[in-house]
């Protein structure tokens, strides 16, 4: 549930968000807060909706729609963050520690009027977002990662992405990054019209999806992997079935058959963790017509490649890359993690996986840079382009 989190706006002494102990009607002071959390609860409401808290404020008092919208944001995690949420250009929310909230719209990071005034204050927006995740934040774990889904109103996203950092390790305050799973960019033609690839390239990637090609997409931070690998997902066939590993569920395909697998930290007693590579070894024996990674970062690796190469063709993941040709490297470099020789990942590559598309952030858009095909002999592995983005 929420936090007691006082925002403010930057140069302002009055709140703004859903802790203000101002204005009751437009910001929802404590009291009232605390009057619909007990009364949701009374009522075995565990997500309340936006209905849900306008009956307990009717019930009350008299309703107000803007008291009812600050309870909604208050009630799913983000109080006032969900603000800036409601532009769909903004693709990153962020808390640097104790001041002012930053948001990414594609141009670079700038500052808005959201403030957060301290350090107990950083720490409690980020302990409530991990508890409305259902994730540990504490001392003794102190960083989450975690999607919020039941969002409020306004916000122009079907999810959120959350990860925090207490302070310490965070050594400027409590740190807080939010990313939007977007509604906007869910197909192949949104992505086209938005820049991020020609008509020729748009062609190559829907004929690599159709053709069963396995295939990573590989970029930096940031430079739309997850929103074009979940794009291209959704021209696979109805009638094939998906299994999707990640460790934090970010992929949002429109597809009708989707099975989600996702890692789990282990708990105090340092047991039930559920890490990738157990779970793609797990999905291997679920019927999956495509196996798909959201991001191959350790020794999983090994079960992907022997996935590729035993039948599941038309099978994906992300992996972070700083070029296309950087890629080969990075493939042997999580194999060796995996205890796999560099000759045996040449090999294994070379026979299971096709292509390779490369993303990167250029004057602060998300752009198809290059599509490559791995190839390899003599125990080494390349990547041929075949198709570059003309700048």
């Amino acid at each position: 549930m929420i936090g007691r989190l006082r925002f403010r706006t930057a140069g302002a002494a009055g709140a703004t968000g859903g802790d203000s102990s101002g204005d009751d009607t437009a910001h929802g002071d404590l009291p009232l807060v605390d009057r619909v959390r007990d009364e949701l609860v009374d009522r075995a409401v565990l997500r309340p909706s936006p209905g849900d808290i306008a009956g307990v404020v009717g019930a009350l008092g008299s309703p107000d729609v803007e008291q009812v919208r600050v309870l909604a944001r208050e009630f799913s995690g983000l109080g006032d963050l969900a603000i800036p949420f409601g532009d769909p250009e903004v693709t990153d929310v962020l808390v640097n520690g104790p001041g002012p909230v930053w948001v990414d719209r594609g141009r670079g990071v700038e500052p808005t009027e959201l403030c957060v005034p301290d350090e107990p204050a950083c720490r409690a927006l980020a302990v409530r977002l991990a508890t409305a995740c259902g994730v540990r934040l504490d001392d003794a774990r102190p960083y989450a990662d975690g999607v919020l889904t039941d969002l409020p109103p306004g916000v122009a996203a079907v999810g959120v992405r959350v990860h925090a950092v207490l302070a310490p390790p965070a050594g400027s305050g409590t740190c807080v990054s939010l990313r939007a799973l977007s509604r906007a960019y869910r197909d192949v033609g949104t992505l086209q019209q938005a820049g991020m690839f020609p008509e020729d390239g748009a062609r190559l990637l829907c004929e690599l999806v159709a053709a069963r090609r396995s295939f990573l997409v590989s970029g930096g931070t940031g430079s739309g992997k997850t929103t074009l690998l979940g794009a291209l997902l959704g021209r696979v066939s109805a009638h094939e079935r998906l299994l999707l590993v990640e460790d934090t569920p970010e992929l949002l395909p429109e597809h009708p058959h989707v099975v989600r697998l996702h890692t789990r930290e282990a708990g105090q007693d340092g047991a039930g963790g559920v890490d990738m590579r157990m779970l793609v070894r797990q999905s291997l024996r679920m019927r999956p017509d495509r196996i798909i990674v959201g991001e191959i970062r350790g020794a999983e690796i090994a079960e992907l490649l022997l996935a590729f190469n035993t039948g599941h063709s038309g099978s994906a993941g992300t992996l972070h890359a700083n070029s296309l040709s950087a890629v080969p490297g990075r493939l042997t470099a999580l194999g060796a993690l995996a205890g796999m020789p560099a000759e045996s990942v040449a090999r294994q590559v070379v026979d299971g996986v096709d292509t390779v598309v490369h993303l990167q952030r250029r004057d602060g858009r998300r752009q198809l840079a290059q599509i490559g095909r791995l190839t390899g002999s003599d125990g080494v592995l390349r990547v041929d382009p075949v198709w570059e983005q003309s700048w």
